[in-house]
């Protein structure tokens, strides 16, 4: 049964998974700090805009570092796909239908204070409440939605 849903296997999928695990288990060992993107997204910005909620301290004072994580991910992403002989990656996903996923994600984000990383890694890891029912919240938003999609024949 799992060959239908996993037809390449789980080897690189929990190879993954214990790397990001050990990434913020690190992360948090060494400087008490947690990982997440939204945040990162924020103190991105907080190099450019003079907007006083991107000139927080939690923003400034932790940017660089936090673009430095931001950049380790794309720059992992690059070589996996330069390495991994597996091409460019494509979607078949309109423009119009990426931005607006895209800024539907963002609110939710800033919404919930935290993204799916934040909560669901660091957020569970540490045994915070709120952090169990923001990922409850996104999952089953997440099937819902699904559902819908299918049955609207959107997808």
């Amino acid at each position: 049964m799992i060959e239908q849903y996993f037809p390449n296997g789980i080897g690189h999928y929990l190879a993954g998974g214990l790397m990001i695990g050990a990434a913020v288990g690190l992360l948090f060992i060494t400087t008490g700090l947690k990982g997440g993107m939204s945040t990162v997204f924020s103190s991105t910005w907080s190099f450019v805009s003079k907007i006083p909620f991107f000139q927080q301290a939690r923003f400034t004072e932790s940017r660089l570092w936090r673009l430095a994580f931001a950049a380790g991910l794309i720059l992992g992403g690059l070589a996996w796909m330069l390495f991994s002989g597996s091409g460019t990656w494509q979607t078949g996903i309109p423009w119009r239908q990426l931005i607006v996923g895209g800024f539907l994600v963002g609110f939710g984000a800033r919404l919930s204070n935290g993204c799916t990383s934040g909560h669901g890694i660091c957020g569970l890891a540490s045994f915070q409440m709120p952090s169990l029912l923001a990922v409850l919240t996104f999952l089953a938003t997440g099937i819902v939605t699904a559902q819908l999609m299918v049955r609207i024949g959107g997808m």
